[in-house]
């Protein structure tokens, strides 16, 4: 996928500045797609406007200079269709956490338990955002599916940190032994 049609895919939710668009990327709906500057996104608008894909309007702000407000047009929805049919990239997947478990031996199992627990928590966070989002009904069949399949993959994570966990746990040895 290209910023190209990231920029679209987010105008076509609602209008928005660069750096609102940057922030959906960062921190919104958008965020578990594709990373994108503001060196790649400014460009990416304005060459999308020059070629009638999207609209610009500067909005008035107090004591700052105008925002510009992007908008998509009827030809940038038919332009972020065609650019979906392009088969998707295999996903990346980069974890500091996993680097430091391939070295699992290396360190002092209360630092693998503690590493293991900030993990779970950012994954239980995650499920928790999930349902939240669920619960602000705005969802439609395509943020269904997503949210679906990151509830599968997030749930297996953290069942298999759990498991990991509990491999952790101090021994009890019986009475008996």
């Amino acid at each position: 996928m290209n910023i190209r049609t990231l920029c679209l895919g987010i105008l076509s939710f609602q209008e928005a500045s660069g750096y609102e668009i940057k922030k959906e990327i960062e921190e919104g709906m958008f965020s578990h797609f594709i990373d994108a500057s503001y060196g790649s996104i400014y460009p990416a608008l304005s060459q999308l406007n020059a070629e009638g894909l999207v609209t610009v309007r500067a909005e008035e702000q107090t004591g700052r200079p105008d925002k510009k407000v992007y908008s998509v047009t009827e030809a940038g929805r038919a332009a972020l269709a065609k650019g979906l049919l392009v088969v998707p990239a295999r996903d990346k997947y980069k974890s500091e956490f996993l680097f430091e478990m391939l070295f699992k031996n290396m360190l002092p199992e209360a630092h693998v338990r503690l590493a293991i627990e900030k993990q779970l928590n950012d994954l239980r966070e995650d499920l928790s955002r999930m349902v939240e989002c669920r619960a602000e009904g705005q969802t439609n069949e395509g943020s269904e599916f997503i949210m679906g399949y990151g509830e599968a993959v997030l749930t297996a994570g953290a069942k298999y940190l759990e498991s990991k966990l509990a491999e952790l746990q101090p021994k009890i040895k019986l009475a008996a032994e």
